[in-house]
Protein backbone atom coordinates (compact mmCIF):
# COMPACT_ATOMS: atom_id res chain seq x y z
CA UNK A 1 0.00 0.00 0.00
CA UNK A 2 1.44 3.69 -0.83
CA UNK A 3 2.49 5.60 2.41
CA UNK A 4 0.11 8.56 1.76
CA UNK A 5 -2.85 6.05 2.15
CA UNK A 6 -1.33 3.85 5.10
CA UNK A 7 -0.88 7.36 6.35
CA UNK A 8 -4.82 8.18 5.77
CA UNK A 9 -5.63 4.59 7.59
CA UNK A 10 -3.45 5.85 10.81
CA UNK A 11 -5.08 9.11 10.95
CA UNK A 12 -8.46 7.16 10.82
CA UNK A 13 -7.25 4.83 13.59
CA UNK A 14 -6.40 8.18 15.74
CA UNK A 15 -10.09 9.08 15.16
CA UNK A 16 -8.61 12.11 12.60
CA UNK A 17 -12.25 13.28 11.74
CA UNK A 18 -10.39 15.13 8.28
CA UNK A 19 -8.86 11.68 7.34
CA UNK A 20 -12.59 10.08 8.55
CA UNK A 21 -14.00 12.72 6.01
CA UNK A 22 -11.65 12.07 3.09
CA UNK A 23 -11.85 8.35 3.25
CA UNK A 24 -15.73 8.76 3.18
CA UNK A 25 -15.42 10.71 0.09
CA UNK A 26 -13.61 8.64 -1.49
CA UNK A 27 -15.72 5.68 -1.20
CA UNK A 28 -18.61 7.81 -1.78
CA UNK A 29 -17.02 8.81 -5.00
CA UNK A 30 -16.11 4.99 -6.27
CA UNK A 31 -12.39 6.37 -5.96
CA UNK A 32 -9.59 4.58 -7.52
CA UNK A 33 -8.21 3.81 -4.23
CA UNK A 34 -11.46 3.17 -2.30
CA UNK A 35 -11.51 -0.39 -2.07
CA UNK A 36 -7.72 -0.79 -0.95
CA UNK A 37 -8.31 1.62 1.87
CA UNK A 38 -11.69 -0.34 3.22
CA UNK A 39 -10.04 -3.88 2.47
CA UNK A 40 -7.59 -1.95 5.28
CA UNK A 41 -10.96 -0.24 6.92
CA UNK A 42 -11.97 -3.39 8.04
CA UNK A 43 -9.62 -4.45 9.77
CA UNK A 44 -10.18 -2.04 12.19
CA UNK A 45 -13.56 -3.08 13.56
CA UNK A 46 -13.75 -1.76 17.04
CA UNK A 47 -17.85 -3.50 17.98
CA UNK A 48 -19.19 0.28 17.70
CA UNK A 49 -23.08 -0.54 17.96
CA UNK A 50 -25.11 0.89 14.76
CA UNK A 51 -28.60 2.46 15.61
CA UNK A 52 -30.89 2.73 12.65
CA UNK A 53 -33.70 5.65 13.14
CA UNK A 54 -36.17 5.09 10.51
CA UNK A 55 -39.75 5.95 9.94
CA UNK A 56 -42.08 8.36 8.12
CA UNK A 57 -42.02 12.04 7.01
CA UNK A 58 -42.31 14.29 9.97
CA UNK A 59 -42.10 12.13 12.60
CA UNK A 60 -39.50 14.03 14.23
CA UNK A 61 -35.93 11.64 13.60
CA UNK A 62 -33.75 14.31 12.99
CA UNK A 63 -34.70 15.82 16.61
CA UNK A 64 -34.69 12.65 17.99
CA UNK A 65 -31.29 11.61 16.17
CA UNK A 66 -29.81 15.27 18.13
CA UNK A 67 -30.72 14.25 21.80
CA UNK A 68 -29.78 10.94 21.27
CA UNK A 69 -26.52 12.03 20.45
CA UNK A 70 -26.48 14.37 23.13
CA UNK A 71 -27.32 11.96 25.75
CA UNK A 72 -24.97 9.44 24.12
CA UNK A 73 -22.11 12.27 24.54
CA UNK A 74 -23.35 12.90 28.04
CA UNK A 75 -22.37 9.58 28.68
CA UNK A 76 -18.68 9.71 27.33
CA UNK A 77 -19.12 8.01 23.73
CA UNK A 78 -17.89 9.20 20.75
CA UNK A 79 -20.91 9.64 18.22
CA UNK A 80 -20.53 9.33 14.43
CA UNK A 81 -24.19 10.14 12.49
CA UNK A 82 -24.79 9.21 9.08
CA UNK A 83 -27.97 11.30 7.74
CA UNK A 84 -28.72 9.78 4.10
CA UNK A 85 -30.83 13.17 2.67
CA UNK A 86 -32.44 13.08 -0.32
CA UNK A 87 -30.83 13.92 -3.65
CA UNK A 88 -30.31 16.85 -6.01
CA UNK A 89 -31.64 15.31 -9.25
CA UNK A 90 -28.75 18.19 -10.59
CA UNK A 91 -25.81 17.60 -8.47
CA UNK A 92 -26.39 14.29 -6.56
CA UNK A 93 -24.96 16.14 -3.55
CA UNK A 94 -27.55 16.19 -0.14
CA UNK A 95 -29.24 19.10 -0.12
CA UNK A 96 -29.37 19.36 3.81
CA UNK A 97 -25.65 19.80 2.99
CA UNK A 98 -23.98 18.93 6.50
CA UNK A 99 -26.98 20.00 8.61
CA UNK A 100 -26.61 23.38 9.87
CA UNK A 101 -29.46 23.05 11.84
CA UNK A 102 -26.92 20.91 14.16
CA UNK A 103 -25.03 23.88 15.18
CA UNK A 104 -24.53 22.21 18.90
CA UNK A 105 -23.36 18.91 17.79
CA UNK A 106 -21.85 19.95 15.16
CA UNK A 107 -18.67 22.27 17.65
CA UNK A 108 -18.82 18.89 19.41
CA UNK A 109 -15.05 17.12 18.42
CA UNK A 110 -16.63 13.82 19.97
CA UNK A 111 -19.37 14.26 17.26
CA UNK A 112 -18.97 12.82 13.62
CA UNK A 113 -21.97 14.22 11.47
CA UNK A 114 -21.83 13.03 7.60
CA UNK A 115 -24.57 14.09 5.62
CA UNK A 116 -24.77 11.05 2.44
CA UNK A 117 -27.20 11.64 -0.70
CA UNK A 118 -29.61 8.44 -1.95
CA UNK A 119 -28.36 9.43 -5.52
CA UNK A 120 -31.53 7.11 -6.63
CA UNK A 121 -30.69 4.37 -4.37
CA UNK A 122 -33.81 2.66 -2.97
CA UNK A 123 -34.26 2.01 0.63
CA UNK A 124 -33.13 5.64 1.73
CA UNK A 125 -29.64 3.84 2.02
CA UNK A 126 -27.04 5.68 0.30
CA UNK A 127 -24.43 2.95 -1.65
CA UNK A 128 -21.65 3.79 0.57
CA UNK A 129 -23.60 4.20 3.77
CA UNK A 130 -22.51 0.41 5.34
CA UNK A 131 -19.16 1.58 4.49
CA UNK A 132 -19.13 5.11 6.21
CA UNK A 133 -19.98 2.65 9.27
CA UNK A 134 -17.36 0.94 9.12
CA UNK A 135 -14.88 3.72 9.18
CA UNK A 136 -16.79 5.80 11.95
CA UNK A 137 -16.14 2.60 13.84
CA UNK A 138 -12.84 2.19 12.81
CA UNK A 139 -12.27 5.68 13.55
CA UNK A 140 -13.41 4.72 17.51
CA UNK A 141 -16.97 6.12 17.36
CA UNK A 142 -19.00 3.41 19.52
CA UNK A 143 -22.11 5.16 19.28
CA UNK A 144 -23.24 5.13 15.42
CA UNK A 145 -26.57 6.65 14.13
CA UNK A 146 -27.97 5.98 10.76
CA UNK A 147 -30.81 8.19 9.81
CA UNK A 148 -32.81 7.40 6.96
CA UNK A 149 -35.04 9.19 4.43
CA UNK A 150 -38.87 8.82 4.93
CA UNK A 151 -39.52 6.19 1.85
CA UNK A 152 -42.64 4.06 3.43
CA UNK A 153 -41.39 0.03 2.82
CA UNK A 154 -38.27 0.79 1.50
CA UNK A 155 -36.83 1.64 4.39
CA UNK A 156 -36.40 -2.00 5.34
CA UNK A 157 -32.64 -1.50 4.17
CA UNK A 158 -31.85 -0.24 6.72
CA UNK A 159 -31.76 -3.27 8.87
CA UNK A 160 -28.98 -4.09 6.35
CA UNK A 161 -26.61 -1.43 8.18
CA UNK A 162 -28.16 -1.59 12.17
CA UNK A 163 -27.26 -3.71 14.66
CA UNK A 164 -30.56 -1.92 16.39
CA UNK A 165 -33.52 -0.83 14.12
CA UNK A 166 -35.24 2.27 16.06
CA UNK A 167 -39.13 3.08 14.20
CA UNK A 168 -40.28 6.42 14.81
CA UNK A 169 -43.91 6.96 14.23
CA UNK A 170 -46.15 9.58 15.53
CA UNK A 171 -49.82 10.17 16.99
CA UNK A 172 -52.76 9.93 14.37
CA UNK A 173 -50.95 7.93 11.85
CA UNK A 174 -53.23 5.27 11.67
CA UNK A 175 -53.52 4.71 8.19
CA UNK A 176 -49.70 5.24 7.36
CA UNK A 177 -49.12 2.13 10.07
CA UNK A 178 -51.66 0.28 8.22
CA UNK A 179 -49.91 0.97 4.80
CA UNK A 180 -46.06 0.16 5.94
CA UNK A 181 -46.85 -2.61 8.67
CA UNK A 182 -45.62 -4.67 5.55
CA UNK A 183 -42.37 -3.53 5.71
CA UNK A 184 -41.42 -1.27 8.84
CA UNK A 185 -42.71 -3.85 11.34
CA UNK A 186 -41.30 -6.59 10.72
CA UNK A 187 -38.25 -4.80 11.34
CA UNK A 188 -38.43 -2.70 13.68
CA UNK A 189 -36.37 -3.59 17.29
CA UNK A 190 -37.90 -0.76 19.26
CA UNK A 191 -40.59 1.56 17.89
CA UNK A 192 -40.77 5.11 19.05
CA UNK A 193 -43.90 7.18 19.02
CA UNK A 194 -42.57 10.63 18.74
CA UNK A 195 -44.60 13.97 19.69
CA UNK A 196 -46.39 12.18 21.96
CA UNK A 197 -47.90 15.28 23.48
CA UNK A 198 -50.32 15.53 20.64
CA UNK A 199 -53.72 13.94 20.84
CA UNK A 200 -54.01 10.20 19.43
CA UNK A 201 -51.07 9.13 21.06
CA UNK A 202 -52.97 6.42 23.13
CA UNK A 203 -54.60 5.22 19.65
CA UNK A 204 -51.61 4.30 18.20
CA UNK A 205 -50.05 3.00 21.06
CA UNK A 206 -52.69 0.39 20.98
CA UNK A 207 -52.86 -0.11 17.53
CA UNK A 208 -48.74 -0.45 17.45
CA UNK A 209 -49.24 -3.32 20.39
CA UNK A 210 -52.17 -4.76 18.28
CA UNK A 211 -50.03 -5.19 15.52
CA UNK A 212 -47.05 -6.24 17.00
CA UNK A 213 -48.80 -9.20 18.90
CA UNK A 214 -49.42 -10.40 15.61
CA UNK A 215 -45.88 -10.88 14.94
CA UNK A 216 -43.07 -13.51 16.81
CA UNK A 217 -39.54 -13.35 16.12
CA UNK A 218 -37.10 -15.84 16.27
CA UNK A 219 -35.04 -14.61 18.55
CA UNK A 220 -38.22 -13.92 20.91
CA UNK A 221 -37.58 -10.65 21.42
CA UNK A 222 -40.92 -8.15 21.96
CA UNK A 223 -40.73 -5.01 20.68
CA UNK A 224 -40.59 -1.93 23.06
CA UNK A 225 -42.63 1.35 22.59
CA UNK A 226 -41.14 4.11 23.32
CA UNK A 227 -43.05 7.52 24.24
CA UNK A 228 -40.87 10.40 23.18
CA UNK A 229 -41.29 14.28 23.03
CA UNK A 230 -37.78 15.43 21.33
CA UNK A 231 -37.99 18.50 21.09
CA UNK A 232 -38.12 18.88 24.94
CA UNK A 233 -35.88 16.12 25.49
CA UNK A 234 -38.66 13.87 26.70
CA UNK A 235 -37.92 9.97 27.16
CA UNK A 236 -34.98 9.82 25.54
CA UNK A 237 -33.54 8.37 28.64
CA UNK A 238 -36.42 5.76 27.69
CA UNK A 239 -35.08 5.04 24.28
CA UNK A 240 -31.37 4.78 25.14
CA UNK A 241 -32.26 2.30 27.87
CA UNK A 242 -34.21 0.05 25.23
CA UNK A 243 -31.65 0.38 22.72
CA UNK A 244 -29.56 -0.94 24.98
CA UNK A 245 -31.77 -4.03 26.81
CA UNK A 246 -31.81 -4.77 22.89
CA UNK A 247 -28.50 -4.95 22.01
CA UNK A 248 -27.65 -6.72 25.70
CA UNK A 249 -30.35 -9.45 24.44
CA UNK A 250 -28.50 -10.14 21.03
CA UNK A 251 -24.99 -9.75 22.17
CA UNK A 252 -23.98 -13.73 21.63
CA UNK A 253 -27.00 -15.15 20.20
CA UNK A 254 -27.77 -17.22 17.49
CA UNK A 255 -29.51 -15.06 15.77
CA UNK A 256 -27.36 -12.18 16.39
CA UNK A 257 -25.07 -14.11 14.07
CA UNK A 258 -28.06 -14.88 11.56
CA UNK A 259 -28.17 -10.69 11.09
CA UNK A 260 -24.80 -10.02 11.00
CA UNK A 261 -24.08 -12.68 8.07
CA UNK A 262 -27.21 -11.85 6.34
CA UNK A 263 -25.69 -7.96 6.24
CA UNK A 264 -22.06 -9.42 5.06
CA UNK A 265 -23.80 -11.42 2.54
CA UNK A 266 -25.75 -8.26 1.22
CA UNK A 267 -22.78 -6.10 1.37
CA UNK A 268 -21.04 -9.10 -1.01
CA UNK A 269 -24.00 -9.32 -3.35
CA UNK A 270 -23.72 -4.93 -3.63
CA UNK A 271 -20.48 -5.03 -4.74
CA UNK A 272 -20.52 -7.73 -6.70
CA UNK A 273 -23.50 -5.66 -8.79
CA UNK A 274 -21.30 -2.62 -8.49
CA UNK A 275 -18.08 -3.90 -10.14
CA UNK A 276 -19.97 -6.01 -12.13
CA UNK A 277 -22.20 -3.19 -13.51
CA UNK A 278 -19.04 -1.22 -13.93
CA UNK A 279 -17.07 -4.01 -15.81
CA UNK A 280 -19.97 -4.50 -18.29
CA UNK A 281 -20.47 -0.59 -18.68
CA UNK A 282 -17.56 1.38 -17.53
CA UNK A 283 -14.75 0.59 -20.94
CA UNK A 284 -14.85 2.50 -23.92
CA UNK A 285 -15.81 -0.21 -25.72
CA UNK A 286 -18.39 -1.41 -23.28
CA UNK A 287 -19.92 2.07 -23.74
CA UNK A 288 -20.28 1.84 -27.60
CA UNK A 289 -21.70 -1.91 -27.41
CA UNK A 290 -24.26 -0.56 -25.28
CA UNK A 291 -25.18 2.54 -27.37
CA UNK A 292 -25.35 0.28 -30.29
CA UNK A 293 -27.84 -2.31 -28.30
CA UNK A 294 -29.74 0.45 -27.29
CA UNK A 295 -30.43 1.77 -30.25
CA UNK A 296 -31.20 -2.15 -31.71
CA UNK A 297 -33.60 -2.13 -29.04
CA UNK A 298 -35.57 1.44 -29.10
CA UNK A 299 -35.81 0.83 -33.18
CA UNK A 300 -37.47 -2.57 -32.40
CA UNK A 301 -34.84 -4.51 -34.20
CA UNK A 302 -33.78 -6.34 -30.94
CA UNK A 303 -35.51 -7.48 -27.68
CA UNK A 304 -33.68 -5.74 -24.33
CA UNK A 305 -33.38 -9.29 -23.38
CA UNK A 306 -31.00 -10.95 -25.77
CA UNK A 307 -29.35 -7.33 -25.83
CA UNK A 308 -28.45 -8.26 -21.95
CA UNK A 309 -27.65 -11.90 -23.06
CA UNK A 310 -24.79 -10.27 -25.31
CA UNK A 311 -23.64 -7.72 -22.68
CA UNK A 312 -23.01 -10.91 -20.43
CA UNK A 313 -21.08 -12.78 -22.89
CA UNK A 314 -18.66 -9.90 -23.56
CA UNK A 315 -17.88 -10.58 -20.12
CA UNK A 316 -16.67 -14.12 -20.10
CA UNK A 317 -14.34 -13.53 -23.21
Amino acid sequence: MPSNELSLINRVKTGDAAAVARVISKVEDGAADSAELMKQIYQLSRGAVVIGITGAPGAGKSSLVDKLAMLYRGRGDRVGIVAVDPSSPFSGGAILGDRIRMQTLGLDQGVFIRSMATRGNLGGLARATVDAVAILDAAGYGKIIVETVGVGQDEVEIVKAADVSVVVLVPGMGDDIQAIKAGIMEIGDVFVINKADRDGVYATEKELESLLSLASRGDGWKPPIVKTIATENRGIEDLAAAIDRFSEAQRGTTMSGTRRRAIARWRIVELLRERLLAQAVGSPESSATLERLADEVATRRRDPYSAVDEIIQGLGQ
